[in-house]
């Protein structure tokens, strides 16, 4: 085994250049609207080819379009098959407002600690950890037993129809191994005298619904000869925004909560208070308790009417829906009905974008993840428990294929996740969180994939 205590010092010491590398990510505009021609993820991969191939580390760029390429790049073991896959994502949403951010979306401009721009945070704070561990294993020389892989992908924004998912589809022999680590997890709490990690064992679902709204269409000058489509979405968005969701505590962080000093068992009759509780000290853990309690229906987007003195005929809306593991599509469809109800000439459409999906929590690979944290760290008082994200990841694509995939970014206990405002204004990534999350990762790879 490599001097690992050795190799730490040295990432302390490049803070600069692992701050440069998320820098230069961020600078690259790779914003995935979800509608074609969008992403351009091919510069950001090949800027990962170079930087890697700079240390003769090899790699391959895959792509269903030539503008959203996905890199593969991997440091090859004594045997050939690998054993462990970096996972992430070079696209990123778009920006709103521009002029509410402090600093522009794609300058990467360090402040407070922090760097700051459109996918800081989500998710090219992760790829620089990975990446820089892939150089730092190169530059120390050590030789892995095991290979390992770094796989970003295009479009993990929109539903990874020309990332992960295509590469699953087409490519799967070129992501295979038995362990990959992703986003989607590593939220590091301080509770109840000690440090818990909330490791991403899994995922709710995600999936679009798509309402059509009909009414009549008539001149504006005589409305009562024809039925205003818009009205009809009002009393639907009324219903949705009154629409009270089942509360359901069978998750599986609801059966830890003790490890955040929390003694009541959660139900469904008292998990509104346990929420109202841990709110007055830690609203972001609150407000994922809030979510993974229940399913969400938010309705995101509006379109319709053909012209300013028509009454609108139809009218289009677009709403977010996050399932629970256990929320099937009859479930789901009971749920929309309900909501509906006598409204008269709704309809919906499902897009499904991720199912609900999760990993084992007793897991070698969680042995692992657990050692090389507590090392990275030099803290023996970590708690570990298993979190289904709120979002959808890529990793939805890798578990079907048998790789127990964590969400894990390896943030730092002192780094405040809410400043992170992944899709928000002023995203950012802790600079701490890039030095801690690159020493994690590096002690991942030397423990799965083992050293000679």
């Amino acid at each position: 085994m490599p001097d690992l205590k050795a190799i730490f010092a040295q990432i302390d010491a490049m803070e600069d250049e692992i701050v440069a590398v998320e820098q230069d990510l961020v600078r690259i505009p790779s914003v995935n609207t979800g509608t074609m021609p969008t992403g351009g993820e091919t510069p950001v991969a090949e800027y990962v080819r170079d930087f890697l191939a700079a240390d003769g580390i090899e790699s391959e760029i895959l792509s269903r379009v030539p503008e959203r390429g996905n890199i593969i790049a991997r440091i090859e073991g004594e045997n050939t098959d690998a054993r462990l896959m970096f996972m992430s994502h070079t696209d990123v949403v778009p920006t709103e407002e521009v002029e509410k951010w402090t600093y522009p979306p794609f300058s990467a401009t360090i402040a407070n600690e922090r760097v700051y721009g459109r996918g800081a945070s989500d998710c090219k704070a992760l790829l620089t950890c990975q990446m820089m561990a892939m150089r730092l294993l190169k530059r120390n020389g050590i030789e892995l037993e095991h290979s390992l892989i770094l796989c970003s992908g295009a479009d993990e924004e929109h539903g990874g129809r020309y990332g992960f998912g295509w590469l699953a589809d087409n490519h799967p022999e070129k992501i295979a191994a038995p362990f990959a680590v992703n986003e989607g997890g590593g939220t590091p709490i301080e509770a109840a005298g000690g440090l818990t990690y909330l490791l991403g064992v899994g995922e709710k679902g995600r999936l679009q619904v798509e309402f059509e709204i009909r009414g009549v269409s008539s001149h504006a000058s005589v409305p009562w000869q024809g039925t205003n489509a818009l009205y009809r979405l009002s009393n639907l968005l009324e219903r949705i925004e009154g629409y009270e969701a089942e509360l359901d505590t069978s998750t599986s962080l609801f059966s830890h909560l003790s490890n955040f000093a929390i003694e009541h068992k959660p139900s469904a009759e008292n998990v509104e208070e346990i929420i109202d509780e841990v709110q007055r000290d830690n609203p972001r853990f609150a407000s994922m308790l809030r979510a993974l309690s229940r399913m969400t229906v938010t309705p995101t987007m509006i379109n319709g009417g053909v012209k300013s003195n028509s009454v609108p005929e139809v009218i289009n809306l677009t709403a977010d829906v996050r399932t629970l593991p256990h929320q099937d599509d009859d479930y789901l469809r009971g749920e929309l009905d309900s909501i509906i109800g006598d409204i008269p000439g709704v309809t919906y459409d499902i897009d499904y974008m991720a199912e609900p999906n999760a990993s084992d929590f007793e897991t070698e690979l969680a042995d692992h993840i657990k050692a090389a944290t507590a090392l990275a760290l030099e803290r023996d008082d970590i708690s570990w428990v298993p979190a289904i994200s709120t979002g959808f990841t890529d990793s939805r694509f890798t578990r079907p294929l048998n790789i127990v995939t964590y969400g894990f970014s390896g943030s730092h206990p002192d780094d405040d996740p809410m400043l992170g405002r992944a899709h928000g204004t002023d995203e950012s990534a802790g600079i701490r969180s890039l030095i801690s999350g690159t020493k994690i990762m590096l002690a991942l790879a030397c423990s799965i994939c083992g050293t000679k």
